[in-house]
């Protein structure tokens, strides 16, 4: 998932940056422009479905894991070992808990944000045309500042798996 997230940031950079061309007025190559913009929302489409179905596996993994982990501990027949493993385990599940947590949100903005670039995806495949393209000019800004601002809790998701995967080498897990 930590690689895919990479490359979502960058597709979302692309997709904006193709927007921002397609609105740039003065458009010499409206046409070119349009067929950049649609390769990257179609691009970007297909990132959202994997990072959906990838924070789906991470959530499973997950809750798997920390019930296996929690059934281990009642094994153990010295009280102060058993409570260290549960204190662990509560510690480690909470960090992780963060990527899940993060993940949520992430998800339905990832979901909105690709939504709203195909719709103006759709509404200039039927106007694209100097007075078309002016009439979105203001929900494509929206879409591209939504571009960034769901880069940046992709960032986000990021960081808290490279804490929840630095606290799992530490503890050997």
């Amino acid at each position: 998932m930590e690689n895919d997230i990479k490359s979502v940031a960058l597709q979302l950079d692309a997709t904006g940056a193709s927007l921002d061309e397609l609105m740039r007025p003065g458009q010499s190559d409206v046409k070119k422009a349009f067929n950049s913009y649609t390769d990257n929302v179609s691009k970007i489409e297909k990132m959202e479905k994997d990072f959906a179905k990838h924070a789906d596996e991470m959530k499973a993994r997950g809750k798997d894991y920390f019930e296996e982990w929690q059934k281990e501990g009642d094994k153990y027949k010295n009280p102060q070992i058993q409570e260290l493993s549960e204190q662990r385990r509560i510690e480690l599940g909470e960090i992780y808990g963060r990527i899940a947590e993060n993940s949520i949100g992430v998800e339905d903005a990832f979901k909105a944000y690709v939504s709203d670039a195909k719709e103006i995806q759709n509404y200039l495949s039927n106007d694209l045309t100097p007075k078309g393209i002016e009439a979105i000019a203001a929900i494509a800004r929206k879409v591209v500042n939504n571009g960034e601002n769901l880069r940046y809790a992709i960032k986000n998701v990021q960081a808290a798996i490279e804490k929840a995967r630095a606290e799992m080498i530490q503890s050997g897990r």
